[in-house]
């Protein structure tokens, strides 16, 4: 059998040509990683980070009627231009993915468009970079770890990643072996909860203030760079904004929507604490109501009363200022001191929660 040769003559893909499958590699228990070359031996060419349209076949029976576009970051890197591949991971609700996990396979051929998309680390130049992510939005920052350890360059990276367990962490052999070996890359990895019978000597719960501290303790002079689920990505917006991270710097990509051009980034519209705004804490039991800014935590407020309310750490890591809500909103950063089921019964830390206009609480 003759071996296959390398078309130094070939020009950059473009998207008039379909693209062969030629390898399904599987990554964890519900992620796949597929990659592609394109037939007539082009090269790929395109920045770390963006992303590739593919148009799934999901019902051949229907012919193009029973096709789906879905885009998906490219998990190579530009470094490596002779294919290009997408990590995909299964969701409940997924089609196309779904269809790409039960039937893509080497050999078959499948029509793209693209690359596309403005999340690049070749877009926002700097010296040092921290990358953030959770589940499958490790891709993009896979890309970028990637072109910068071909590079060989000094390239600063502190490496962020969560996730459900040691098992669930795509691309961890790969992310280690490029950090045992170069000064520059730093990964930390967080769990929600261990595997049985297994060490695990990285972090663990939910990543919070404390924990990005530790992991970056110089993160207000590093860009960030975040993809992964929207609640994921909205409390590491609130995390930087309390810690008085310059947002300007902040860059994140959408599982749903990755945006082709400046002008399709959806605006982000946070609720965050003004300190020109007022409020006001009724402190129900007392029979005080207080003024405020925004700005102040509810228990300042009440030591300003003359209240007590018992806190130890003030930094929403210890849950002894756990105290009930009965009315209005609060903007509450928390360092894991208090449950989600908690917070949906109307419990806040005094210490970290900030009243959004008139709230009323039992004190």
């Amino acid at each position: 059998m003759p071996k296959p040769r390398l078309n130094w003559a070939a020009e950059p893909w473009s998207d008039d040509e379909p693209l062969e499958c030629v390898m399904v590699i599987p990554e964890t228990r519900d992620t796949c990683s597929f990659i592609f070359r394109a037939p007539s031996g082009a090269w790929f060419d395109y920045q770390p980070g963006q992303f590739v349209t593919l148009d799934l076949p999901v019902d051949p029976s229907k012919g193009p009627a029973g096709n789906v576009q879905r885009t998906y970051t490219i998990s190579s890197s530009p470094s490596r231009p002779l294919s290009i591949s997408v990590t995909v991971k299964a969701q409940s609700t997924s089609i196309g993915t779904r269809w790409m996990l039960d039937h893509l396979r080497p050999g078959m051929r499948i029509k793209a468009f693209g690359p596309s998309g403005i999340f690049s680390f070749h877009r926002h130049p700097a010296s040092k970079y921290l990358f953030i992510s959770a589940g499958s939005g490790i891709t993009p920052m896979m890309s970028m770890t990637t072109w910068a350890w071909d590079r060989a360059q000094d390239t600063d990276i502190v490496f962020v990643h969560a996730a459900r367990s040691p098992s669930d962490i795509i691309f961890r052999e790969q992310l280690e072996h490029y950090a045992a070996r170069v000064p520059g890359l730093q990964l930390r990895l967080t769990v929600e909860e261990p595997e049985p019978f297994q060490i695990w000597h990285g972090y663990q719960g939910r990543l919070s203030q404390i924990m990005l501290g530790l992991m970056a303790p110089d993160y207000l002079d590093r860009e960030v760079f975040c993809c992964g689920p929207e609640p994921f990505m909205q409390a590491v917006r609130e995390m930087l904004t309390s810690l008085g991270y310059d947002m300007g710097r902040y860059h994140q990509e959408s599982f749903g929507a990755p945006a082709r051009t400046e002008a399709e980034v959806p605006v982000i519209d946070d609720v965050a604490p003004d300190e020109e705004a007022r409020a006001q804490v009724v402190f129900a039991s007392s029979g005080v109501t207080a003024s405020c800014a925004e700005t102040d935590t509810v228990l300042a407020v009440a030591k300003r009363s003359g209240l007590n309310i018992p806190s130890g750490c003030t930094f929403g890591l210890c849950g002894t200022c756990k105290i009930r809500k009965t009315a209005g909103e609060v903007h509450m950063v928390h360092n894991g001191g208090i449950s989600d089921d908690d917070i949906a019964e109307g419990w806040i830390l005094a210490c970290c929660s900030h009243p959004m206009g008139r709230i009323e609480v039992e004190v």
